[in-house]
């Protein structure tokens, strides 16, 4: 009888392509959606579907011991909000109240995978420096801060089987907001911001899919880790294997920071009555200016057996040739 994995998140971005490894690897799954969703591209794989309360302790430990599910894997977040109690509430408190369920439920959970984000420990302002799974969390967004918050939450529960993935840039086929900057490429606009030096990581969202599902078989718990594909790029690199694989040739440009800075405080105010969030805001751009998002993996390698099959190249490559076939671009 194959063994039961919950996924949260899972009609988002990396939800997709953790089902999608799920499967793959044989688990029975059951994707926690809400009614209101549309689940129209979960619909090739052979899944099951449930609607969570996370505001109810209670009502998460009786699903919990309704399905008797032998692993969770908790992806669901928001990663933009209005104000911090709102990011708060969701990506910290949310995740509090399901791994409290999980942990005090009649069930046999043998692992609970929350996937934080390098947000949570924030970039580093000298470049000789890489981010480490210990290294003491100063993020610098609201968002960055929740995923702490969570993390220092779910360390304090007891029983636990917790393992903390925190991914850098995620890209590859379905993700929104990396891609804008594919649409601009396709249309022949580069666009940077400011001219200082930077260094980026970043990971492909199937690498990300298979060690999370991977990490449900591993005996370690309690242990947290930084994921990206083991390389470090400057600036200009993702720009160049998007204009290389769409075989493209763009006018590129450096706009100055004030510029973007101001532009980013605008869309706040045009957007202060909506319920979305301006992908640019004055928010992101302490993420988007940030000089060192460098990370080591060398815990992941040694304890997970991670081994990136991706890199910049073969990433971006695998994106813009599914981008096309499914006209996104």
């Amino acid at each position: 009888m194959s063994k039961k994995v919950l996924i949260t998140g899972a009609t988002g971005f990396v939800g997709y392509h953790l089902i999608k490894k799920a499967v793959e690897s044989g688990l029975d799954v059951y994707a926690a959606v809400r009614l209101s969703s549309d689940v129209a591209h979960l619909k090739v794989f052979d899944i099951q579907y449930t609607d969570l309360d996370y505001s109810s302790v209670e009502a998460l430990k009786i699903e919990l011991e309704e399905k008797q599910y032998d692993y969770i894997i908790h992806a669901a977040g928001i990663t933009k909000a209005k104000t911090k109690a709102d990011y708060d509430k969701v990506n910290a408190g949310y995740t509090r109240n399901l791994a409290i369920a999980a942990s005090t439920a009649a069930i046999k959970l043998q692992k609970f995978v929350f996937v934080s984000s390098l947000a949570a420990l924030g970039p580093l302002s000298d470049l000789n420096k890489k981010i480490n799974d210990d290294t003491v969390g100063h993020p610098v967004t609201n968002y960055g801060a929740s995923k702490l918050l969570a993390e220092r939450y779910l360390s304090e529960i007891e029983n636990l089987p917790l393992i903390v993935i925190r991914p850098t840039a995620v890209y590859g086929p379905r993700e929104k907001d990396i891609f804008i900057l594919f649409k601009s490429i396709s249309r022949g606009i580069e666009p940077h911001i400011g001219s200082f030096k930077q260094q980026l990581s970043f990971i492909y969202v199937t690498d990300l899919a298979e060690i999370i599902v991977k990490s449900l078989f591993s005996s370690i718990i309690k242990q947290s880790y930084n994921i990206s594909d083991g390389q470090i790029y400057d600036r200009y690199i993702l720009a160049y294997r998007i204009k290389q694989a769409l075989n493209k040739k763009t006018l590129k440009f450096n706009l100055p920071i004030s510029l973007v800075g101001a532009l980013a405080s605008v869309m706040d105010l045009l957007y202060t009555k909506s319920k979305s969030t301006p992908t640019l805001n004055k928010e992101k751009m302490a993420e988007l200016t940030a000089i060192n998002w460098d990370c080591t993996i060398d815990h992941a390698r040694k304890d997970l057996g991670f081994e990136p099959k991706y890199n910049l190249e073969q990433g971006i490559i695998e994106t813009v040739r599914w981008s096309k076939k499914n006209h996104w671009l």
